[in-house]
């Protein structure tokens, strides 16, 4: 499952979603193959989509020089409230869904922060 969810974060930093890629072989004549099809947001069980929707609902932590930081999560509770998950297990697979999801963002922003300071040195000739 957690091997799905990365694949699924990888194929939407880019924009490639299951329908965009069945479109896309629709385009040039292919059978799509399912091994090759990026997982959409229904393949996940619905407590992996509740963590998704949480963590797009948690706040966002972000400074100037460094970019994103990680969620806020000081409405966790609220929101676990708000999707009905109360019992342990559940708990802890939301938190980790959420540390996932958020590991990748935070590693995305530093990518593009360090992409951006590069482009920057290459303009001001390295200074």
């Amino acid at each position: 499952m957690f091997e799905r969810l990365s694949l699924w974060q990888k194929n939407s930093d880019v924009g490639m979603t299951k329908d965009r890629y069945l479109e896309m072989q629709e385009q040039l004549g292919r059978e799509p193959k399912i091994e090759q099809c990026p997982p959409g947001i229904e393949d996940f069980p619905e407590i992996v989509v509740s963590g998704i929707n949480i963590f797009n609902y948690l706040g966002d932590r972000l400074l100037p020089d460094i970019g994103y930081i990680g969620k806020d999560y000081t409405n966790l509770p609220v929101l676990l409230k708000v999707y009905n998950i109360h019992n342990i297990e559940e708990i802890e697979l939301i938190l980790d869904i959420l540390s996932r999801l958020d590991s990748h963002a935070v590693e995305k922003s530093h990518e593009r922060m360090k992409r951006e300071r590069d482009k920057m040195k290459r303009k001001t000739g390295g200074r």
